[in-house]
């Protein structure tokens, strides 16, 4: 079997498409931008460091991944924190996959606004979702939110906001995650809403392609200068936020590392207790 065709096996592969913000209030605001993301089984890191030129396991290489850049920053397994979350909302997967969507470290630099690790069982289940997201004040946060749907039915969780993203944003804020799991296409979209109804819609959508060297090389050219390109973007889109008008919202303490949500709320007035939809 060729060098190609073994970095195919698994469930490991690469995404690409778009992600779109869409501001509804106070002032209207959109931007859309090309974007990949790697979907890696945690189990399947180490053979993917050993099949792939391009692609390295905690050093140095044109793609790579770090653990460090993930979970609560140490160098302990992702796989035993996510487990040690997910029996925290006693939830088992009896050794089945987590496959985490993200974007890998590009020549030795990464930002992943949003990170998704996807928690199935030994069935295949997908049993729960873990949301981890990064500010631009290098803190982190993740918000686990177990799937009670069927299999082939849409997924659909909500979550109050407990950790501060976006300078704009106030943080009477609940989402509303609509999914679609990583399969020939993989998609995410997240409403922020007030009691008065949404105010920003953020989504990712992105085909899937084999990760193999030629894959990740074709990224390269289409994609360079990937993560510091999304970050002189969020600080650009800000700055002509800041033009329209918009004012910075104070930074709240920093919460726990993790926010499990068991309960989920019925819509976004009920949450903040408004009688109006």
């Amino acid at each position: 079997m060729s060098t190609e065709a073994l970095a195919a096996v698994g469930h490991s592969c690469l995404y690409t498409g778009t992600v779109m913000h869409r501001r509804l209030k106070p002032h209207a605001h959109r931007l859309n931008y090309r974007a990949f993301w790697c979907l890696l089984d945690l189990d399947e890191l180490p053979d993917l460091s050993a099949r792939l030129t391009f692609f390295s396991l905690e050093r140095f290489n044109l793609f790579g991944f770090r653990t460090t850049d993930h979970g609560d920053g140490s160098n302990r397994p992702l796989r035993a924190q996510v487990d040690a979350h997910l029996a925290t909302a006693g939830i088992d997967l009896k050794g089945g996959a987590i496959r985490l969507l993200c974007m890998p470290r590009f020549l030795g630099f990464v930002f992943n606004p949003i990170s998704v690790y996807y928690c199935y069982d030994r069935s295949g289940a997908l049993r729960a979702l873990l949301y981890q997201v990064h500010n631009t004040f290098r803190q982190r946060h993740s918000y686990l939110i177990p799937v009670d749907s069927r299999p082939g039915e849409p997924i659909e969780q909500r979550c109050l906001k407990a950790f501060y993203v976006s300078p704009f944003m106030d943080m009477d804020i609940a989402y509303r995650f609509r999914v679609q799991p990583p399969d020939e296409r993989v998609a995410l979209v997240i409403e922020c809403s007030d009691a008065d109804g949404p105010v920003l819609i953020a989504s990712l959508a992105g085909e899937r392609q084999a990760l193999t060297d030629t894959a990740l090389l074709r990224v390269f050219l289409s994609f360079p200068l990937m993560t510091l390109k999304v970050v002189a973007g969020i600080h650009w889109e800000a700055l002509k936020l800041w033009i329209k008008g918009m004012r910075l919202r104070p930074r709240p303490p920093a919460p726990s590392p993790i926010t499990i949500a068991t309960q989920p709320l019925p819509n976004t007035s009920q949450a903040f207790g408004n009688s109006h939809d």
